[in-house]
């Protein structure tokens, strides 16, 4: 019959201040047990579970007589609560005590009560064990199984140190919850309560099943496994299915669902330019909100190019990431490449603040020269990765690499309920053309708006509505200036026809006052200050029909907005400085009409909740310029804007300029999208512009699809062609295969000057992924 038996105390602590006692000792249950002499040992054998039990006694709340135990007294309530001993027979006729699994309350219930609460602290299970009683060690055979809070170990056989909770295990494995971290030996020694030392073994990061092959490990010679979180490798092997395919003769993993310093995993280059080349990322763990990632990039015909990311995040809304590169570069210029100088480097950032009433918005964008975004685009650092990871954390992107106006701006807001706004920035742009047309770029140091909204009169909805701008315009090279803009309008609404028409009227006064900087601008050299004033007029008459079609909860709507409007500002005929469209924005005299259509779908969904969603829309409007320079040509280009949502999931987009004499269409612009339930995704993007103004026409088409296929298999596909000059710019074949813990994607991309296979492995649970490029 099965018997059970405490053996062994270990621990006892008393708190005196809180009148409570710990006490840890282990328990033995097994089917057989058997006391040996010379030296004293105990044998069990049969489902053998031994228990570290952790009790707890002290006193509990003072309870408040009621008035029947004024009545009846405590001795009714002391003989219920009373603990109840039981003593039985084992084998060899000692009487031993048997643990109770309930708590046991004793004393007064009018008056403190003594609670005794029991923990299991570790649970060690095996087919046999033999207890030495001298030395405190258990030897365990046959399934052994060892429980310790978060671990689990299981073994052929081992040796256990019940004092000092060590042990040594053969064929052992151990499962960690913190990321399913699991590992195997050949000999596993346990060094401290949650520390390890692995012989000829092999960790994984992801969920097993029994007896399973794994489908990546890291197989190490040595492996010692820290309560601090991590895993320290020697003479590791990253394999796939057992077959190794990278050797390294140290590496650390972090081994603990928290983060934790330590390197990230590295990845090795190969290339006709660059030579082989090496990248080892080292991540820091600052504190919970804070950290930062380096990364030492050996480049073979280059040199070493040194990396940095910085991140904090102190909530959703305040939160900033800087990343910066440097390399002193071995290689000169050659083929398309124009860069002079050998120090490149590119720093960028973006962070979102608030600071009090204020919210601040910060980005960064400076590169050495042109072509560093192209020639350095790959690894962690480079524009791909560095722009998704921005577009995802910021919602805001980098700019394209095209682009030799880098924009760096500090944004500050403020605004207030009755419709009042404050906007303070500063922006500066880091000009890679270096002054090709004879100016630099223009930098506004600072822009200052305030905007605002004052009703004035309710009976015909009159409002008040102001502008004002000062900015200082500067360059280094060119015209600059300080300019103040105010712009106060008053607008009224009024309906007629039974409120089924609208006509409503703006009408305002701008003037805007320029301190100017010749800067070596011949044509502003006598120049000093400008002064303009303008009168504004505008009149709009609309009106908004609504038809809704099939029944209520399943049917659609069409919305539809005809509108006349005459737009007129004076023009003062004085010259002023041309900065931005508040430059231009006098001498104008036309009448825009058009019609608007918006489409719009209801249902009801499977938990019967109803909804409505935009199904799409038509904008249609043409101007007719009534000036009389314009008389030529009076009609100014067609407006087409359309735009189609048949699913949640499908966007189509167009938008065309048409020009109603010879030149046609002057522009095109085309999107479509497509993001599936199952993690399709397919986009397509077609951009058209007619330069009537002398130069050659813009044309190119942008391909990128994803797509989901059998056996954990997905195909991916990019394109990005400029069509008037026939060049593929990037063209991108990829195939991923994705099982349930690890991916690996084996990637074929074609740029005008190189060639390249990538192939990344991303593993569950590991910080970066992984890759080799050639």
């Amino acid at each position: 019959m099965p018997a059970a038996i405490f053996f062994c105390c270990l621990a006892t602590a008393l708190n005196a201040a809180a009148e409570s006692v710990k006490a840890q000792q282990w328990e033995i249950n097994a089917d057989k047990l058997t006391r040996l002499e010379n030296p004293a040992r105990i044998a069990a054998e049969g489902n053998v579970e031994l228990t570290k039990i952790e009790k707890t006694t002290g006193q509990g709340k003072k309870e408040k007589k009621s008035g029947w135990d004024d009545l009846l007294g405590s001795a009714a309530a002391d003989a219920a609560s009373a603990p109840t001993q039981q003593a039985v027979p084992a084998e060899g006729g000692d009487m031993l005590a048997v643990s109770k699994a309930v708590p046991e309350i004793s004393g007064n219930t009018a008056e403190a009560k003594t609670v005794t609460v029991s923990k299991v602290m570790t649970t060690i299970k095996a087919d046999r064990m033999l207890y030495n009683m001298d030395d405190g060690t258990v030897r365990a055979d046959g399934k052994v199984f060892i429980e310790i809070g978060p671990e689990q170990l299981k073994a052929t056989g081992g040796t256990v140190n019940l004092k000092q909770e060590t042990g040594y295990f053969e064929n052992a494995a151990i499962i960690r919850q913190y990321k399913d971290m699991h590992f195997e030996g050949r000999k596993i020694e346990k060094t401290g309560e949650l520390t390890y030392h692995i012989e000829d073994g092999w960790i994984i990061t992801c969920k097993l099943k029994d007896g399973e092959t794994p489908p990546w490990s890291f197989k190490a010679a040595e492996a010692d496994i820290t309560d601090g979180g991590y895993a320290y490798l020697k003479h590791a092997t990253f394999r796939i299915k057992d077959v190794p395919v990278l050797y390294t003769p140290i590496m650390i993993l972090p081994a603990k669902r928290s983060r934790q310093t330590g390197f990230l995993f590295p990845l090795v280059s190969m290339s006709d330019r660059n030579g082989f080349g090496m990248e080892l990322p080292f991540f820091i763990d600052l504190s919970p909100s804070a950290d930062i990632t380096l990364y030492p990039h050996y480049i073979a015909n280059r040199g070493l190019m040194a990396g940095a990311e910085g991140r904090y995040a102190l909530d959703q809304g305040d939160k900033g990431t800087l990343m910066a590169n440097f390399l002193s570069d071995d290689l000169d210029a050659e083929g398309r490449y124009t860069y002079t100088e050998q120090e490149r480097y590119w720093l960028r950032g973006k962070a979102d603040q608030r600071l009090g009433e204020w919210t601040a918005r910060l980005d960064l964008d400076l590169i050495s020269d042109r072509d560093y975004l192209s020639e350095f685009d790959f690894a962690r650092t480079g524009l791909t990765q560095s722009d998704r990871y921005f577009l995802d954390q910021f919602g805001r992107g980098l700019q394209d690499r095209t682009t030799d106006q880098r924009t760096n701006s500090l944004r500050t807001l403020r605004s207030w309920g009755n419709g009042m706004s404050l906007q303070a920035n500063l922006v500066g742009i880091d000009d890679l053309a270096e002054g090709a047309n004879g100016s630099t770029a223009l930098w506004k140091l600072p822009e200052v708006k305030h905007t605002g909204r004052l009703n004035i009169y309710d009976e015909v909805k009159t409002d008040l509505l102001w502008n004002t701008d000062y900015v200082h315009y500067w360059r280094e090279t060119g015209v600059g200036a300080q300019r103040i803009d105010l712009y106060p309008r008053v607008t009224a609404a009024v309906p007629f026809f039974e409120q089924r028409m609208e006509t409503a009227f703006t009408a305002g006064l701008r003037n805007t006052a320029y301190s100017i900087d010749g800067n070596g601008d011949a044509a502003w050299a006598d120049s000093d200050t400008k002064n303009r004033v303008l009168g504004s007029f505008e009149s709009e008459l609309s009106t908004l029909l609504r038809k809704d079609f099939g029944e209520t909860g399943d049917g659609w709507s069409h919305v539809l907005r005809p509108f006349l409007k005459h737009t007129y500002v004076t023009d003062d005929d004085k010259d002023v400085p041309q900065f931005d469209a508040v430059d231009s924005f006098g001498d104008q005299n036309r009448i825009t009409y058009g019609i608007n259509n918006f489409f719009s779908v209801s249902g009801i969904k499977r938990n019967k909740e109803e909804f409505e969603r935009d199904y799409g829309y038509v904008k249609l409007q043409q101007s007719y310029d009534l000036r009389s320079e314009a008389d030529d040509e009076p009609f100014l280009p067609v407006e087409l804007r359309t735009a189609w949502y048949p699913t949640s999931s499908l966007i189509f987009k167009y938008e065309t300029d048409i020009s109603v004499y010879d030149d046609g269409f002057l522009r095109h612009f085309a999107e479509g999208d497509y993001r599936s339930w199952r993690g399709d995704i397919f986009s397509l993007d077609y951009l058209y512009y007619n330069n009537i103004w002398g130069g050659s026409d813009t044309s190119s088409v942008r391909l990128s699809t994803l797509i989901k296929l059998m056996y954990d298999f997905s195909a991916g596909y990019s394109l990005e062609k400029s069509l008037e000059d026939s060049i593929t710019v990037q063209e991108k074949v990829r195939l991923i295969y994705h099982p349930s813990c690890w991916s690996v994607e084996l990637a074929a991309e074609t740029t005008p000057d190189n060639e390249q296979i990538t192939i990344m492995f991303q593993l569950a649970n590991i910080g970066s992924p992984f890759g080799m490029d050639f």
